[in-house]
């Protein structure tokens, strides 16, 4: 790809230039990296950019750019990527690469992506079409100006660098030739830009790296101004600029063109310099570079001479005028682009306000006149909407929000119809789109359906209950029910379950039972979820036998699936037994006939749960994956029920000692999360706890922050008091147990399932204290936590034997029961074996990591009664566990206890360290250097060095000689081993 070409030298920024440089050596290499490149407005990261892709192009590498374009609150789907292949599709050199990948194709021909699986397909394709590039010569991509990125550029950004492009191969290494550079202005990201929290995750990434570019130091803008002038310039001019510029190179640039504007000043802003050289330019130039600021950053040259309405040659010519001034540069494909976007935010400020209006209105009959292309509909919005022709730009964001559902970009959607509802009441109504479902309440009902896909689920409910505020006291009782229900299942989704209830019941009695109808049966089936919710099972029993039998009678499949999954849960012994499993594949088959696939995903969604609670884990995943290829498919995966799939996922993943499957999957799953989904990845923070990972406690404090969530501060509290309780803090522990059990219980008092978990491991730090008290002989002190202990065992006793539901829970809720037990007897009076005998028992349902857990205690309790067998053979078969996992907090109390109890029989410790590294460590012991133990070992002393510094590092050492004493404290090295000289 060609590349602009710039007169401007840099200067400075050798260390930025070195580094990219760096990087693009190892790309072309064939390590693959990425850098964000921020900075403020001016400071140099285009220039910069521009250097590197010129050396780029010379090293022989394909070079490709996109930028993002500040289309004020609308946005353009993967505007980036779509110029990239543009780019790429006017080069014969790629056909074949393009041709490949029919759904980027299709994206570059402006057809639909389609549903989630196509948007899937886009990503993926676009991955392997950079991949494909990349075997053809090293590639580089450059994304300009990340700050005005659309979401969907964003989320396709981040696949590309968290799963597509960096990907690394199962033995480490890089895979691809390719190297991205992202820019964008730092100080445009206020607290709440939406960009800052995809750099947070991105920046974590082990193949992205982010590169600040700071002002330049004085000598060096002194440097860049006198370089700019071919003359000798005043030593006072330069100073001045030095000072007014700031470091800022843009900035300095524009002062010094200031100064041969004869006025003889300096303006006191930047607006004012830029507008001054404008000034500068001829009458026609000047009335091209504001109708070229109206259009964007960038505009086509048909485009911008439609618009202006000159004569060839008289364009051209101030063309050349602009682009001598360089104010605007030629780019490919007969573009003009401003050569910084503070250029043309100038110009365009400086426009009258009817003259910016009536551009805007050129630019959208322009666009107009090219027929109704649907990636054009944003941009028309944008000016219809500047030109105040208002009743255009409210069908043009219609026709942008069915554009962007096509494509699979839900946030524009969302984005484009709430701008629509913004418009609609200033257009006169016989103005409005018209069409079945065009009306305001209903558009409030399509946007909150949108938010909820995006997983904005307290926006799904301001939505709604705009629209309940808009239905008023309309005619359509039908219409005014359908509100009712939908705000009472969007309240649902954020735990309002009371008001949930109220809603649900007032849609019900809007519609009357007889004759019956489609909208009373789903205002039934809306108001049986909402009334187990709040523990009225009879209620909801016999409202869903009646409108089950009523959905039979319509011919309503897909309610009458949802109705028998209420069913399948109220009933019996709910979704745990197979009569009720069964229940739910039949309803699973109703709703897929249907073509109903949220109804769909519930049944799946239930059958995992079903499965899970009465400790088939193995059957869990299968549903599972079933329900998420269904939502993925569907594009629903942010929507409420894949969102609890995904979290179910990796809990079983965890549960059954898949830890690595576990923590791979909550990485991929991050890519795509909305922001409210951080929970469902609290299972790899259960593994980065085991594993002693200090950060996993302040990722579930971030949880908390923002609205309340359910699941959020259920596995916030799972991971905090399990945090506090191994760290030995039992007032922590218990404090976080508290105020968490307090958040989740439901209004009609009825105690959260997790309750019985979260008491048992704040019981494990009150029994710790309790015996270390009672060791030490401070009888009181232990009195009063037995009191505690005594307090919480009562609260895991009611959980256990009452869910939500006023049933006994399933194997799990028993076997953290009896671990609370255990923990009670170990409280009041000292471990008991045969009470940790029956929770090592109960937890043999599959799950690895609990019983080991148990494991531990049941071995102290048997060396406490001196059945040193048996405490070696549970010692030994929890510590494999741990090893296995990964579980390094507890393998390190295993350890300590076998040493301290001198368990005859148990192997040497080695987990920690691999075999070569224990014969390191043995030399190491014995005082030799590292060329003395590379050549009693057959190996260089560097690799024997590396050896050395892992061993270290493994040991949390800071010397040689702090190393060995770790190494025998742990049991790593025996007594006689160190003894030998």
């Amino acid at each position: 790809m060609s590349q602009i070409s710039i007169s401007t030298p840099l200067i400075g920024r050798e260390d930025e230039l070195t580094r990219l440089s760096g990087v693009l050596e190892r790309a072309r290499s064939g390590e693959a990296r990425a850098v964000l490149v921020a900075g403020d407005a001016g400071v140099g990261k285009t220039r910069l950019l521009d250097e590197v892709t010129g050396r780029a192009a010379t090293a022989g590498m394909t070079v490709l750019t996109g930028h993002c374009v500040d289309l004020g609150d609308v946005g353009l789907p993967y505007l980036p990527f779509t110029e990239v292949l543009g780019a790429l599709a006017q080069d014969d050199r790629f056909a074949d690469c393009l041709a490949a990948y029919p759904a980027v194709e299709r994206l570059l021909g402006g057809g639909a992506v389609g549903d989630s699986g196509g948007r899937l397909r886009l990503f993926e394709g676009i991955a392997g079409l950079l991949a494909d590039l990349s075997d053809i010569a090293p590639l580089l991509l450059v994304l300009e100006d990340l700050h005005w990125a659309d979401q969907s550029s964003r989320d396709l950004l981040r696949f590309l660098l968290s799963r597509g492009i960096l990907q690394r191969s199962a033995g480490g290494a890089p895979t691809h030739r390719l190297a991205v550079l992202a820019s964008y202005r730092a100080d445009d990201l206020h607290r709440r830009h939406p960009l800052r929290p995809l750099l947070a995750e991105l920046v974590r990434l082990p193949g992205v790296e982010r590169l600040e570019l700071r002002p330049m130091a004085d000598g060096e803008v002194a440097r860049l101004v006198r370089s700019l002038r071919e003359g000798p310039l005043p030593d006072h001019t330069v100073r001045r600029i030095v000072e007014r510029a700031e470091g800022n190179a843009f900035y300095a640039e524009e002062l010094l063109a200031a100064t041969g504007s004869g006025d003889g000043g300096v303006p006191s802003g930047l607006a004012d310099v830029l507008l001054i050289r404008f000034e500068q330019l001829s009458d026609t130039a000047q009335q091209v570079l504001r109708t070229a600021a109206v259009a964007g950053r960038r505009v086509e040259h048909d485009l911008l001479r439609d618009a202006v309405r000159l004569p060839e040659e008289e364009l051209e010519t101030a063309l050349r005028e602009a682009i001598g001034r360089q104010l605007l540069v030629p780019g490919e494909g007969d573009t003009y682009t401003f050569r910084h976007a503070l250029a043309r935010e100038a110009v365009y400020a400086d426009l009258l306000p009817g003259e910016r209006a009536r551009l805007h209105g050129a630019f959208a009959r322009l666009l107009e006149a090219r027929g109704h292309r649907a990636e054009s509909a944003a941009e028309r919005a944008h000016h219809y909407r500047e030109s105040h022709d208002l009743a255009e730009a409210l069908a043009a964001s219609l026709e942008a929000a069915d554009h962007a559902q096509r494509v699979g970009a839900p946030a524009e959607e969302l984005r484009h119809l709430e701008a629509a509802l913004d418009l609609w009441s200033a257009v006169e109504p016989t103005a409005r789109p018209s069409g079945e479902g065009v009306d305001r309440v209903r558009l409030m009902l399509r946007a909150s359906a949108a938010a909820a896909h995006t997983g904005e689920l307290h926006r799904a409910v301001s939505l709604t209950r705009a629209a309940l505020a808009g239905v008023g006291q309309e005619a359509d009782s039908e219409l005014a029910a359908r509100v009712r229900y939908t705000l009472a299942g969007n309240l649902m989704s954020v735990d309002n379950l009371t008001a949930a209830f109220a809603y649900s019941s007032e849609a019900l009695a809007m519609i009357p039972a007889d004759p019956p109808s489609r909208t009373w049966v789903w205002a039934a089936a809306t108001h049986v979820m909402a009334a187990r919710h709040v523990g009225e099972n009879e209620v909801a029993l016999r409202v869903a036998r009646q409108a089950l039998g009523t959905a039979e009678r319509l011919g309503v499949p897909d309610a009458q699936a949802d109705l028998l999954i209420s069913l399948a849960v109220l009933e019996g012994g709910g979704r745990r037994t197979e009569a009720g499993r069964e229940r739910l594949r039949q309803a699973r088959e109703l709703a897929r006939r249907a073509g109903s696939t949220p109804v769909e995903m519930r049944a799946l969604f239930n059958l995992a749960v079903g499965c899970f609670e009465s400790g088939h884990l193995d059957e869990c995943l299968p549903w599972l994956s079933e329900g998420l290829d269904r939502a993925r498919r569907a594009g629903l995966l942010s929507s409420p029920y894949p969102m609890e799939m995904r979290y179910l996922q990796l809990l079983v993943l965890y549960t059954l000692g898949r830890w690595d499957d576990c923590v791979r999957a909550a990485h991929a799953d991050a890519e795509v999360l909305p922001a409210a989904g951080g929970y469902t990845m609290a299972p790899a923070l259960y593994v980065g706890l085991a594993r002693g990972d200090l950060r996993a406690a302040d990722r579930a404090r971030a949880l908390l922050e923002g609205p309340f969530d359910w699941m959020a501060t259920l596995v916030a509290g799972i991971t905090l008091t399990d945090a506090a309780a191994l760290r030995g803090d039992p007032e922590d522990a218990v404090q976080r147990m508290r105020s968490t059990v307090a958040a989740l219980t439901d209004d009609t008092g009825a105690l959260p399932h997790v309750a019985v978990r979260l008491a048992t491991l704040a019981l494990s730090a009150v029994a710790d204290r309790a015996d270390d008290l009672r060791r030490k002989g401070d009888q009181a002190g232990a009195l009063r936590w037995a009191e505690t202990a005594t307090e919480l065992v009562e609260l895991a006793r009611t959980a256990a034997a009452h869910d939500e539901r006023g049933i006994p829970q399933g194997p799990e809720g028993q076997a953290w029961l009896a671990r609370a037990e255990a923990e009670w007897t170990r409280a009041l009076s000292g471990p008991d074996p045969e009470a940790w005998a029956r929770a090592v028992a109960a937890f043999d349902f599959g799950d690895v990591y609990e019983p080991a857990r148990c494991r531990l205690r049941y071995a102290e309790a048997l060396l406490a009664a001196d059945r040193r067998e048996e405490a070696v053979t549970e010692a030994r078969a929890a510590r494999e566990v741990f090893a296995r996992l990964g579980a390094t907090v507890l393998l390190e109390q295993v350890e300590e206890l076998i040493r301290r109890g001198r368990l005859a029989g148990a192997p040497p410790t080695a987990s920690l360290l691999t075999a070569r590294e224990q014969d390191v460590l043995r030399l190491l012991a014995r005082g030799r250097s590292n060329r003395q133990i590379g050549e009693e070992l057959f190996i260089t002393g560097k690799t024997a060095s590396v050896h050395v510094s892992n061993i270290l590092a493994k040991l949390g050492a800071a010397s040689r000689t702090e190393a060995v004493a770790v190494a025998y404290r742990k049991g790593l090295i025996a007594p006689e081993t160190t003894a030998r000289g």
